[in-house]
Parts: structure tokens; C-alpha cells; sequence
């Protein structure tokens, strides 16, 4: 089996926990500091050796594909002004030895359809799926540690973590045949499940590393609520077919699609900036007396 070469990022989604700020600007394209949400996704898969990025786009999403494109007016005028500085982080904007593929993505149609809508790039490779709304910051990229995984183990890999068993109906969840360690084989995976029916408290964050199989399983779903396609679903179905590994991150998860996550991910990735980190660190210091 092939290594991943190819990363899937759904952002199609409306972004309506951020109106009106997201009215006419995609939720991707918020951003931490200086850099938008999506970029941080992108450069995750990157340093994962990942060199195709496919983009599963709404038709209100032309921002996320023109930041991903080239300035030439902006990049002319840098150099004119003679900024050198600026236009090499407006050229860095797409790492080297990357392409961007962007895929119209008609109507919402769940996770399951807007993974699906990859498949004609995507081929017979194994891929990742990276949603962006999570960052997650660790000193080594979760993509990277999971296509590490992926490589050793040849199967399907979730990123998972433990979250309070009254949250898990925001997410999927897993249940394993091990009840401890970093990597454990999925015995089944449930969508939002109410805290009383939960199988664990490991939820799905996500970052998925995928065999090509799912998409068997993604055109075989029947449409659930709103005519939707999870992916949640199709997972369980390759489950009685291959191997799922839940893999434990190690990395801190900021929920950028919330606004508490999103303002907690800015005060972090905030004091850690090259250039207004330390200026940034003393003003909390004198505000709250803490930094």
C-alpha cells in the first residue's frame, strides 16, 4: 500500500457559530494571530510529507482557494517597496513542492458526502482528512504522527482523545478491545452518542488517515437526517471488513469552530509569536497579573 501523499479538507461548512463575522468570510479563514486557521491545517499535513491538498469547497468559499493561489499584484508591489520580508511570508503561503486541488462541493451534504466528493482525486491511495476547526499544536505535526502509524501498522487510523463523558454527544466515539495505551483496535465507533449510551469517552478529533476502502462504504450509505452522509457510518461499515486504529495525539486540541477554543488558541499561539509573543506575554502579566 502506498505511503499518504494526498490530505482531503472538508470546508464547506457554513461557520454560523461565528456570525456575522463568517457572513461573507469562510470560518477558515479567521485568523490565529496572523495566519489563517486553514493555513495551520495545511502546514500540519505538509510537514507530514503530504504534497497534494484537496480542498472540498461551497461556492461561498472563494477566499480559502484565492489565499492558496498566487498574488501576482500584491507580490509585484512587495518587491517594488523593496519588503522583501513580506513577500517571503506571502510566497511561504503555499510550502514548497505542495499542489492545491479545489473541488466544488454543491450542496452540504455531511462529512461522509464531502469526503466522498475527493474520491476521483484521491484515487486507489490511502489519504488523510484534516478538519480544520481542530488545531492541534504539538511539537510534532498529529498528521505526522499518524501517517507514522499508518506506515508500521498499513490500516486505517482516527485521531482520538478523552474528553468528559457529558461532551460526548458533540462527537464520535469509540469503543476498543484495549482499555489502555496510545494505539488501540476500534471494536465499533458511534456518532454523538447521549453520555449514558457512550461505549467510552474516547472521541474522534478531527484528523483520520483513511484506505480507500471508505469510499466503497461512503456510495453504499443511505442519507441519514437532512439527507446527510456520515463518515462516522461508513467507518463502522469498513470496521466489519479491516482493521481501525484509534490513535491517542500527542498534542493540545484547540476547537477553533467554537469561540472559547478560538480565543484560547489566539492567548496561546499568541505568546509563542516570534514577534509579538514577548510584548504580548508582559500585557497579560500586567492585565491578570499572570502570563
Amino acid at each position: 500500500m502506498k505511503r499518504i501523499r494526498k490530505a482531503v479538507f472538508p470546508v464547506a461548512g457554513l461557520g454560523s457559530r461565528f456570525l456575522p463575522a463568517t457572513k461573507v468570510m469562510p470560518k477558515e479563514m479567521l485568523p490565529i494571530v496572523d495566519k489563517p486557521i486553514i493555513q495551520y491545517a495545511v502546514e500540519e499535513a505538509a510537514d507530514a510529507g503530504i504534497t497534494d491538498m484537496v480542498f472540498i469547497i461551497g461556492r461561498t468559499k472563494r477566499a480559502i482557494a484565492d489565499h492558496f493561489d498566487k498574488a501576482y499584484e500584491l507580490e509585484n508591489e512587495l518587491v517594488t517597496r523593496g519588503k522583501h520580508d513580506m513577500l517571503k511570508i506571502v510566497e511561504d503561503t503555499i510550502p514548497k513542492g505542495v499542489n492545491c486541488i479545489f473541488i466544488r462541493q454543491a450542496e452540504a451534504l455531511g462529512l461522509g458526502h464531502a469526503v466522498l466528493c475527493a474520491e476521483a482525486v484521491v484515487g486507489n491511495e490511502p489519504f488523510a482528512v484534516l478538519l480544520a476547526d481542530d488545531l492541534l499544536d504539538g511539537a510534532t505535526s498529529v498528521t505526522k504522527q499518524m501517517a507514522d502509524v499508518f506506515n508500521y501498522n498499513r490500516c486505517s487510523v482516527l485521531g482520538v482523545m478523552e474528553v468528559p463523558r457529558e461532551a460526548t454527544g458533540s462527537y464520535g466515539v469509540v469503543s476498543t478491545e484495549k482499555d489502555s495505551g496510545d494505539l488501540r483496535r476500534i471494536s465499533g465507533i458511534v456518532e454523538k452518542p447521549k453520555p449514558e449510551e457512550a461505549p467510552s469517552n474516547l472521541a474522534v478529533v478531527g484528523r483520520y488517515i483513511l484506505t480507500p476502502q471508505i469510499f466503497e462504504h461512503l456510495r453504499n450509505l443511505k442519507p441519514g437526517t437532512h439527507g446527510e452522509l456520515q463518515l462516522t457510518d461508513a467507518i463502522s461499515a469498513l470496521l466489519r471488513e479491516e482493521s481501525v486504529l484509534a490513535y491517542r495525539f500527542d498534542a493540545t486540541r484547540y476547537d477553533c469552530g467554537d469561540k472559547l477554543g478560538y480565543l484560547k488558541a489566539t492567548v496561546e499561539l499568541g505568546m509563542r509569536h516570534p514577534e509579538i509573543g514577548a510584548d504580548f506575554k508582559r500585557f497579560l502579566a500586567e492585565r491578570f497579573g499572570h502570563a
